[in-house]
């Protein structure tokens, strides 16, 4: 058989035929400069192989690389950067940011912040600080850092990006990765795929986040690669000294984002791709789910088990089960008779339903939902324009095309009778990577064609987006159908700026000790890439936990904003699937349920225990989510981004920040009864002894069956609501607050409102949330002072001193004298939410 010829185009002699024939870009035609042009706010850097650079400062801290192959610059859409976002950069106002100046090798272009100089024989970037010390470089050599390849036949197969290592750089970010926290040495590949019990290291997974960051000699920086295209980053593992990004099809376009600090560049990140509204409180409470409850009688069963074990929870969730034939927005009517009156029962003894709808539509003319996406042109088709048609749960089904407005529109519109009507508060988008049965890819073709918003294409283009454009189709159809109330909306797929749509889990993990601790590190990176409002699937989706497992999952996940049991139950993996009937419950086939009871004493007591603690954290953790929508700031971080300079923060993977106050160190192995914390720079208190510590050091904590080491920062104010059974019961009239004494000023955020709805956003005073400013001095005075708004729900607050070193004598509230108890350790007074300083000397 002749083997393929595939040769370089300046290769061609004559009229010579070839199966195919490519350009390079790069390589050995390097990009040698030949003008520098002003276009509106960037500089276009044409080359003579016809390639260009635009070089455009969103803001003096955030610019833009974009390269054409041609000269020429495409219709610039994202399906990830805010475009608003983009506009309120505060330096967006001043005009064009970056001065040009001109050296004989090189042209400058620098603002306030940074120095960027293109080298004109190679169009090779570097780009320092204004102490001119490098930032990111690309490698030192004739070809420069940006390469691609074009073919005849195929079109663009490969765009590539090369940066240099420095001295001991690491890298962080890039979504749900199962492996270690520093990418340095890894390859990673984002294409979103259905990966059933995953194994640490298993690559790619569901969710799609060209996002990283750079860490070397104290300083940080991100790079964004928006390219929709499989896309592939090599953080130096052939230890060559060189990091590359590449996608096998578009353009090189990517965001660099300067720190200097790790945060400063999540904030930034988080404002190009865009942050969440904040989720109905509900949402941030305990929810149940488990592959599947039905019937009805077993849901309501559970929802009065739950009450009955006095173990809090706000939210049920329904899988595919509870649809007739798995045919979306449809009810069984076998096993739920009576959805709406389910619903209402459930709503009584206040419990969320959360149902699953999954992108794959049966193929039948006599399912109205089919038929409709028919009549409205709505499904996805290949490359001779007939309706794709694939395998998932229904059998034959055919994929909204999500890509196109119409019908984002259209699929919003579905879930009018279920939201509107019946009642289910929240909703969750599965199997939306998209999956596809029987077939080795696992996804549907890469030449079925989209919409894109106007700009057709292939599924290799739209792949990576397909599952945040159906969470986008889903959110806007919601807040359509109910302007007034926050929609809930889970997803298993997206791709970088879906948090704005929903939230976000790892998708079908396995119940082992090893998962717990790769769930652990996911949901760290997650939070650094944008997605906050994220979680796992408590105990495991496959396999079963011991009770030991779920007690530490619990406890891990408490701190999750997104916070779930997920089991399999006594179903088969893929698409075999046990039915479970009514006269099975008690028996074998009942025995996979993992509800918090489900191993008995100890372990639900410990269960119960760390589901109160959620509770009882919920307000603090809600003000964090609230201080995310508003500065992009992760609720989740890694301790090196605590302290990006301490050498031991940077190699701790175990213990976490939840939000600005709290350290986790979550047991995550099995019979640990003492377990060794790292607190890094600042003082920090015990949360349950009240013990003081100093960081930068390393400590010894006891651990029974019911405590996760838990440590509060210095100086912070955290709120609590008493124990309760669901958000519902939250006691507004009175607020209590745990205040830790510090010498030092520290600030914290904390913010309550409804729960819901949106006033919050409609009167500007109320966005405004209460600054606690803590301030002790040499001489025993601690005041505490107040910024900002009242608090609209508690007119009263109960404050408790921690850790006062002195004998308090006084207690001056906005100038004068109020009583006080000393309680034990703490000081403790009640006070009107509306003051504006408090003193204990």
């Amino acid at each position: 058989m002749k083997p393929i010829e595939i040769i370089p185009l300046k290769e061609v002699v004559g009229h010579d035929r070839y199966d195919d024939v490519y350009e390079e870009f790069g390589g050995t035609d390097p990009h040698v400069v030949s003008k520098v042009e002003p276009s509106g706010n960037a500089w276009i850097i044409y080359c003579h192989n016809q390639t260009a650079l635009k070089i455009e400062a969103l803001s003096d801290r955030v610019i833009r690389f974009r390269y054409s192959l041609n000269g020429k610059f495409d219709d610039d859409y994202s399906y990830a950067v805010d475009r608003e976002a983009v506009l309120s950069f505060d330096s967006h106002k001043n005009g064009r940011f970056l001065e040009l100046s001109e050296k004989q090798s090189e042209y400058i272009f620098s603002n306030a912040r940074m120095i960027i100089t293109v080298q004109k024989d190679n169009q090779r970037v570097n780009i320092f600080n204004t102490n001119k010390q490098i930032i990111c470089a690309e490698p030192d050599e004739l070809t420069g850092g940006f390469y691609a390849r074009r073919t005849l036949m195929k079109g663009v197969q490969q765009v590539k990006m090369t940066k240099s290592r420095q001295p001991d750089e690491r890298f962080f970010g890039l979504g749900d990765k199962a492996c270690a926290l520093n990418l340095a040495g890894k390859k990673m590949e984002n294409w979103t795929t259905d990966a059933y019990a995953y194994e640490a290291n298993t690559d790619p997974l569901y969710k799609s986040v060209p996002f990283y960051y750079g860490l070397h000699d104290g300083r940080a920086y991100g790079i964004f690669f928006d390219n929709t295209y499989r896309t592939t980053f090599d953080f130096d593992s052939l230890d060559t000294g060189e990091v590359s990004f590449e996608a096998v099809g578009g353009e090189m376009n990517y965001y660099f984002i300067d720190g200097p600090a790790l945060t400063d560049v999540a904030r930034r990140y988080a404002l190009l791709t865009g942050t969440p509204a904040l989720p109905p409180l509900w949402a941030l409470g305990f929810h149940q789910c488990r592959w599947s409850y039905y019937p009805e009688i077993k849901v309501l069963e559970l929802a009065k088990t739950f009450r009955e074990y006095q173990i809090p929870c706000d939210a049920i969730y329904l899988d595919i089960d509870y649809m007739d034939r798995f045919q979306c927005f449809t009810w069984d009517k076998n096993h739920f008779p009576d959805p709406p009156g389910m619903i209402r029962a459930l709503k009584k003894a206040s419990f969320q339903t959360v149902v699953m709808i999954d992108p794959g539509i049966k193929e039948d003319p006599e399912y109205d939902v089919y038929s409709a996406g028919v009549r409205e042109d709505a499904f996805c088709k290949d490359a001779d324009g007939d309706v794709f048609v694939g395998q998932v749960w229904p059998g034959a089904c055919v994929f909204p095309d999500f890509t196109n407005p119409a019908v984002r529109t259209w699929w919003g519109g579905l879930y009018k009778k279920m939201y509107a009507e019946e009642g289910v508060s929240g909703f969750w988008n599965d199997m939306n990577e998209p999956a596809n049965f029987k077939i080795l890819s696992k996804t549907i073709p890469e030449t079925v064609r989209h919409d894109y918003d106007g700009r057709p294409c292939s599924h290799k283009k739209a792949h990576n987006i397909y599952g945040l454009a159906m969470t986008r189709a889903t959110a806007e159809g919601l807040l359509r159908l109910n302007p007034e109330k926050r929609p809930f909306l889970l997803t298993r797929a997206t791709y970088s700026g879906g948090q704005k749509y929903a939230a976000v889990w790892t998708g079908d993990n396995v119940s082992s000790w090893e998962h717990l601790q790769i769930a652990n590190r996911q949901v760290q990176r997650l939070s650094i890439s944008g997605f906050s409002f994220a979680g796992s699937d408590i105990g495991g989706f496959a396999d079963y936990p011991t009770g030991e497992l779920m007690v530490r999952w619990l406890q891990l996940g408490s701190f999750h904003l997104f916070f779930r049991i997920h089991s399999m139950g006594a179903n088969a993996a893929g698409d075999a699937v046990v039915e479970m009937q009514p006269s099975d419950v008690g028996t074998d086939m009942d025995r996979l349920d993992q509800e918090p009871w489900s191993f008995g004493e100890p372990y639900t007591s410990a269960a119960r225990k760390a589901v109160e603690l959620r509770y009882r954290l919920l307000p603090y953790l809600y003000s964090s989510f609230y201080e995310h929508t508003k500065t992009g700031t992760p609720v989740i971080l890694p301790l090196s981004f605590y302290d990006q300079t301490d050498p031991e923060a940077l190699d701790e993977e175990r213990g976490f920040m939840a939000g600005r106050h709290l350290l986790v160190s979550p047991v995550i192995h099995p019979g640990v009864d003492v377990q060794s914390v790292y607190l890094p720079e600042g003082e920090w208190y015990d949360y349950y002894t009240d013990a003081k510590y100093t960081g930068k050091s390393r400590i010894e904590k006891n651990v029974d069956l019911c405590t996760i080491p838990l440590y509060v920062k210095a100086g912070a104010a955290i709120p609590h609501y008493p124990v309760m059974q669901h958000t519902g019961e939250r006691v507004r009239e009175i607020l209590e607050i745990k205040i830790y004494y510090s010498d030092k000023i520290e600030e914290s955020i904390i913010y309550e409102d409804q729960g819901d709805g949106y006033e919050y956003l409609k009167n500007q005073q109320d966005q405004v949330p209460g600054v606690f400013i803590s301030d002790g001095t040499e001489s025993g005075q601690f005041t505490i002072r107040k910024k900002g708004r009242s608090f609209i729900l508690s007119p009263l607050l109960l404050i408790k001193l921690i850790g006062y070193p002195y004998k308090a004598t006084e207690c001056i509230l906005d100038g004068k004298n109020i009583l006080f108890a000393i309680k034990g350790a703490y000081v403790e007074v009640i006070i009107p939410s509306d003051f504006n300083s408090l003193i204990f000397r």
